[in-house]
């Protein structure tokens, strides 16, 4: 099993995933209109119509209907009647992609949409008879379902390709990055710079991991981006790379963003972040995480010095060329196995959880081996080598693995992990020290930049379909089978 998470990969994640989701909560409709009559004349022959979308239009029964679903799912919704306008904005924004899409001949032909079923239902374990079956079971037809996948299929594809097409990335910003990431490394408990004097104006070099959370979101919400936090906070205490850490983070959710502030004197500083690093030296995390009303902050200084002050020559970050060309990183490794019970229809966290917790107890009491348990149970291509993932460099494994096994001591089996694949008990076989070579260096510099600026490229582009289509609300507050006002 591949278990790097890079964007690129995540489109048909998502895909897969989409489908799961139909066939578990398959109950609203995207209607689109396929004719070449008049909206105005759509509006006067089709009963609840909500609005209308350039040449096509989002109905009542779409927001009802998609309402349905986020219950079902156990969403937090807002309680002060804004409900229904967002989920018609979300309707609004799915149609003009769509619509987009089609116009510039994006297409998924048969074959190609029976093949990515196909597969849906291999990873399913089922054949294509049965998982058709499913879905007509489940209450809807199975060519609403190949449609509604088809839909996301092209919708995926254009945002894809219009969003690339807005992140430029240059070699000088992997450059800095690169400089930038192993300054960091360097400072271990200490600062890089000559400390001010007493008297002298500082400077404080600060990083974050930031989660946002809407200040007006309710408990569970803010408990859950304070959960994260106080977990970053505890692994950035370890002997890891900051800014490392903050894109593992970030490739499980894009809207979590990590920085480093540059050099600021304390009045230059958000005082939030100022109070909570005033004691806090070079190389150390501040000891807790900082609330702001856009979210929780977790905060590394990196340096402090006097200003106008350097870092020492050798810890300069210089452009790259020549005799100042990176070096290889000094990196640690980690050979570990597992066992993969696979997300899907059918199996609960609390049964999957059990079973692993299961089989960690046989192991523990030794009354099992791990090898032979992952080759019998684990759903993952690493089964018939009894779970072995080989050695790992940190960042190869999504965040919640590796974070769970970077915890570990060798021999030690983990409690049942979830990441997005499924849930996972994890062995650490063993460790030893390695290097990050010049060209996976710049490889994650890519990535992790390309992750600071997707979800920015990605609003704006959202806006910018938005500004672009004609729009027009005719209902918004009524359901369906209530009669228009």
């Amino acid at each position: 099993m591949m278990l790097s998470v890079i964007r690129f990969k995540q489109i048909i994640i998502h895909t897969i995933f989409f489908g799961l989701c139909l066939l578990v909560n398959m109950s609203f409709a995207q209607d689109a209109a396929k004719s070449n009559i008049s909206a105005d004349s759509k509006i006067r022959n089709i009963d609840g119509v909500a609005a209308v979308v350039n040449t096509g239009f989002v109905t009542r029964k779409e927001i009802d209907d998609r309402i349905a679903v986020l219950k079902k799912q156990g969403v937090k919704l807002p309680e002060d009647g804004s409900l229904r306008k967002l989920v018609l904005d979300r309707l609004i924004l799915e149609k003009i992609q769509l619509q987009n899409a089609e116009q510039e001949g994006i297409r998924v032909s048969n074959k190609e949409l029976d093949k990515i079923i196909a597969d849906l239902a291999a990873k399913n374990k089922s054949t294509y008879a049965e998982f058709k079956a499913k879905v007509n079971a489940s209450g809807t037809t199975f060519e609403r379902y190949k449609e509604l996948l088809r839909d996301d299929i092209m919708v995926s594809r254009y945002r894809e390709r219009e969003i690339e097409a807005k992140i430029k990335i240059s070699d000088a910003e992997i450059d800095n990055f690169i400089a930038d990431r192993t300054r960091a490394m360097t400072a271990v408990g200490a600062s890089r710079s000559v400390p001010a004097g007493k008297g002298d104006i500082e400077e404080i070099d600060v990083a974050q991991i930031f989660i946002p959370v809407d200040a007006n979101a309710g408990a569970g919400a803010q408990a859950d981006a304070k959960k994260k936090a106080d977990i970053l906070l505890k692994d950035a205490r370890g002997d890891v790379d900051f800014l490392q850490l903050g894109a593992m983070a970030a490739k499980d959710n894009p809207k979590i963003k990590f920085q480093e502030l540059g050099y600021r004197t304390a009045d230059r500083l958000p005082q939030l972040f100022y109070e909570a690093i005033r004691n806090t030296g070079g190389g150390q995390v501040a000891n807790t995480v900082v609330k702001s009303p856009a979210g929780y902050h977790v905060l590394k200084v990196l340096d402090r010095r006097a200003v106008g002050a350097s870092p020492p020559p050798q810890q300069a970050a210089t452009p790259v060329s020549g005799s100042n060309m990176p070096q290889n990183i000094p990196i640690t490794q980690t050979l570990s196995r597992h066992i993969l019970l696979r997300s899907r229809p059918g199996l609960t966290d609390q049964d999957a959880e059990r079973r692993l917790q299961g089989y960690r107890d046989q192991i523990r009491a030794k009354t099992a081996d791990f090898a032979e348990l992952a080759k019998k149970y684990s759903e993952d291509g690493s089964a018939q080598n009894g779970g072995e993932l080989g050695w790992m460099s940190p960042g190869d494994l999504v965040p919640e693995f590796e974070q769970a096994m970077n915890r570990l001591q060798i021999g030690e089996v983990s409690n049942p992990v979830k990441t997005e694949f499924g849930w996972h008990l994890i062995q650490v076989l063993d460790r030893r020290e390695g290097q990050l070579t010049v060209e996976k260096q710049r490889q994650f510099a890519r990535a992790a930049i390309r992750e600071r600026k997707f979800e920015q490229a990605y609003q704006e582009w959202l806006r910018e379909l938005r500004d672009n289509a004609t729009v027009k609300i005719l209902n918004v507050d009524d359901a369906a089978s209530s009669p228009p006002r």
